[in-house]
Parts: C-alpha cells; structure tokens; sequence
C-alpha cells in the first residue's frame, strides 16, 4: 500500500535525509560526481536543510509503500505554478507504481492550489528522468543553469505541464 504523508516533524525529515542520501549518490554521482553530490546533500537534504526549506514555504511528504519509506516529494506554490521541487524513489521500489501515485498526488496538489501548470527542473543528462517527465505531458522549455556556491551549477532543463 502506498501513502504519502505531510512531514512535518524531525523524525519525517531525518527519515527524508536518509532516503536522499542514499537516493542521491546512486542516481547522480555518474551524472555530476561525488563532490557535488556531497555539496548538494549537505546544503539542500539534510535535516537542518529541509526543516529551513519547509520555513520558507516549501512542502515535503514521505513516501511510504507498506509502512516503509521508500521516497520523498518537495513542492512549492508560486503565484503562477506548482514548482515540483524534488520527486524521488529508491530504486529498490521502482516499477511499483509509486513514482505514478506520486504525480497523481502533485497534479491534485496543484488543482487544490488552483494553479494550472506543474513546473520542474531536470539536470540536462538525467535523460531516463526526462523521458518519464515527457511520458507524463511535460514539455521542455529550456535550459537553466543556476549557480548554487562552491564553485557548483546546476545545469538543467525547465519542464512545464498544464493540469
């Protein structure tokens, strides 16, 4: 069984940390490396980090198939999108089904928000990620490179869905 629960708590954002770390280094140490990956995990996934994000506006929910924890959403309204900040699955549980109930509950998130598009951004060589994302109707709208200190880009695609 699959839910997705608020996390609002320190224990929600340990358990998310935990996830990413591991998450992370699987996925995109081939992609960008292990030094930036280390740099991203402290700065934006550890618990003090995402406690900080949820200050400021942004969501996160835990993932859970069975009870377990599996996976991590992050989302923030803006005036005219749902930003879909981070949506993650340990690979373990893959093919379950759980990334799809995961887009259902954004698109529902972003209907309860009344906003009408979803928007993301992808790394430019996450090509298996941005097949899924044009699988589910997002659409491609450019690069964007952001600087994110200690000499690290990110260096991504924006991805926009109407709901």
């Amino acid at each position: 069984m699959i839910d997705i629960i608020i996390a609002n708590t320190a224990n929600h954002y340990s358990k998310i940390a935990k996830l990413a770390d591991v998450i992370w280094r699987e996925h995109y140490i081939p992609i960008v490396g292990k030094p930036q990956i280390d740099y991203m995990l402290d700065k934006y996934q550890s618990a003090t980090a995402i406690r900080e994000q949820v200050v400021n506006g942004f969501e996160y929910f835990l993932i859970t198939f069975n009870t377990t924890p599996v996976g991590y959403i992050s989302i923030k309204k803006e005036a005219e999108s749902l930003f879909l900040s981070k949506i993650y699955v340990s690979s373990v549980y893959r093919g379950k089904k759980i990334g799809k109930a995961a887009m259902a509950f954004i698109e529902e998130k972003a209907k309860d928000y009344e906003l009408k598009r979803i928007r993301l951004t992808v790394n430019i060589n996450n090509t298996n990620s941005i097949k899924a994302y044009e699988k589910l109707g997002f659409v491609n709208t450019g690069p964007l490179v952001t600087d994110i200190g200690n000499g690290f880009v990110m260096d991504d695609y924006q991805m926009v869905k109407t709901v």
